[in-house]
């Protein structure tokens, strides 16, 4: 299985509704395991992240109020792709984990950009 990420709005009822993902964009946020070994990672955790070691523990769901905070947070794991991407028990070549985690980051952010126009929130699940 996958992890999906997507923005979402409020309804006129006070529910959610999530929005299409765009031509051009992916809803791909990395594998099912990736919930404990990148995001909830020890190295995303000495980071001082709050939003993404919380995948390691069921889903996510980001408020439109924090999306600024989280858009944050995913930049700065983009800084430190090769620290991420070199945890305890790397699987295949350094430089190959190290891209798939990067593509799977801009996809959290381009997700992250698309809710703060929208005046909306993020969901990785």
């Amino acid at each position: 299985m996958s992890l999906s990420v997507d923005v979402f709005t409020a309804d006129e009822n006070g529910g959610v509704r999530f929005l299409d993902v765009p031509a051009g964009s992916s809803d791909l946020a990395g594998f099912e395991s990736w919930r404990t070994e990148v995001w909830g990672s020890p190295a995303v955790r000495a980071l001082g992240a709050r939003f993404f070691p919380q995948l390691a523990g069921g889903d996510l769901r980001v408020a439109p109020h924090d999306v600024r905070e989280f858009l944050a947070e995913a930049l700065l794991l983009r800084d430190h792709l090769d620290a991420i991407a070199a945890g305890p028990d790397p699987a295949g070549p350094a430089a190959r984990r190290t891209a798939a985690i990067g593509d799977r980051l801009d996809n959290i952010l381009d997700a992250a950009r698309r809710a703060s126009r929208a005046g909306g929130g993020v969901q990785i699940w």
